[in-house]
Parts: C-alpha cells; structure tokens; sequence
C-alpha cells in the first residue's frame, strides 16, 4: 500500500512535466495516423497486414533520425563552410533529395522479399506508410523544440497547420516515388519527390503568402496522387509485384 502510495504521489508530481511533452508526441502522430487510415482504403483489392504496415511505419520513422543526421552532417562539412545558407535553394533541394532518398531506401529494406509486397500498389501503400511514420517523428521533434522555446500554448493549431502541409507533403512525396517504382522508373519518382519537396520547402521559406502557395502546391499534387491510384487499382491487382 506504501509503494502503491509512493508512486501514485510520485507521478502526480511529475505530471506537469510529463504533460506537454506527450502532448507532443500525441498531436505529432496522430494526424499521420490519421492519414494513414485515408490512404490505406485506397488498397481495396488485398488490404496489407497491419503488423506489415506497422512495421514500414517504424521504419520511416528509423529513416527520418537516419536523414536528420546525413543532413547535419551534410550541412557543417558542406554547406556552411562553403557560405550555403540554410534557407537558400541549394540547401532546400539538398535536404529534399537526402530525405527523399533515405525514405526509399529504407522502405525498400523493409518491404524487399516480402510475401506481402506482391502488388503493385504495395510500392505506392507502402511508401506513403513509410513516409508518414517519417512525418509523425518530424513532426514531433519540431513540436519539442517549439516547447522548449516557449510555452506549450499554440501546440494544437501548428500541429493542425502541419497536418495538412508538411505531412500531407511527405505522404503525395512518397507516392510519386511509389508509383513509379512500380512502374520500373524510380528515377523519375525521386526527381518528382525531391522537385515537390523542394518546391514546396522554397514557397514555405521564401515566399510571401507561403501558405496559400503551399496549399496549391499539394492540392494539385494530391489529383496527381489519387489519379495514379485509379491506374494501380486498374491493373490485375493479383499479379505478382515488383521483385
């Protein structure tokens, strides 16, 4: 009864603590998650086992503290010593490219072999599931800083603000990558990632009204997005995927 005393005492104490920085990592994950389940209706034919799924989630998040750390490392043996600032176009489309390519690679490990990637709309299911588990760390780790910096309050309304810009950015990225990886033209799925990407990270960072630019962007990108589905769910979806 005295240990149970002691902890009950022990956690109500550190509860204000605690609080935000769950908060954080709620208000990171769950939009992701939420888009998550929007785009896994899209796989109507044979839906992918959850553990698969959850496991290529995991994965992007794995690749997003993979790509952090090349893009640091990138940026203070690179770029700054050659005067590139963080926020010019070279760098923009340097990070894009890193992210977009460790996001690939890792999806491409996760998946390769699998008894469950025998379709080709797994390469665009699988992708985007692994570029949203990337969004929900991004997005969690910049809610941290956003808390360290200052109170907890506007937490909410940036994630909501992040849930339809840069995570929404990272799943269409990933799909454009997985559509024409399962069409034998990767090269041409990272060029458009990496081009949307940076596109969209330049009208963030160096455009006025970033955000009504940003929006257009990705709603243009999305009918893209959901068109190249239709053409996936028109083909045999029974045969035997990308290998």
């Amino acid at each position: 009864m005295v240990v149970i005393q002691l902890i009950q005492d022990n956690v109500l104490t550190l509860w204000p603590v605690i609080q935000p920085h769950l908060s954080t990592v709620l208000l990171g994950a769950v939009p992701p998650i939420i888009w998550l389940f929007f785009f896994l209706m899209e796989d109507n034919i044979q839906s992918e086992p959850k553990l698969m799924v959850l496991k290529v989630f995991l994965t992007g998040i794995l690749a997003a503290l993979a790509a952090a750390a090349v893009e640091l490392i990138v940026r203070n043996v690179i770029l700054m010593p050659s005067g590139i600032g963080d926020y010019s176009t070279i760098t923009l489309t340097t990070f894009a490219f890193i992210e977009e390519l460790v996001k690939f690679m890792a999806v491409y490990v996760a998946v390769k072999g699998s008894k469950y990637f025998d379709e080709p709309i797994d390469c665009m299911i699988y992708m985007i599931t692994g570029a949203l588990g990337f969004a929900a760390i991004e997005n969690t780790l910049f809610l941290q800083q956003l808390l360290l910096q200052q109170s907890s309050q506007g937490l909410l309304e940036i994630s909501i603000v992040r849930s339809i810009g840069a995570t929404l950015l990272h799943a269409i990225a990933g799909g454009f990558i997985g559509y024409y990886w399962a069409k034998k033209r990767l090269i041409v799925g990272l060029v458009m990632a990496v081009g949307l990407h940076a596109i969209f990270n330049y009208a963030i960072f160096r455009l006025d009204y970033s955000a009504v630019y940003a929006t257009g962007i990705l709603v243009i990108a999305s009918f893209f997005i959901f068109y190249y589905f239709d053409i996936m769910k028109d083909e045999d979806g029974q045969q035997q995927g990308i290998k």
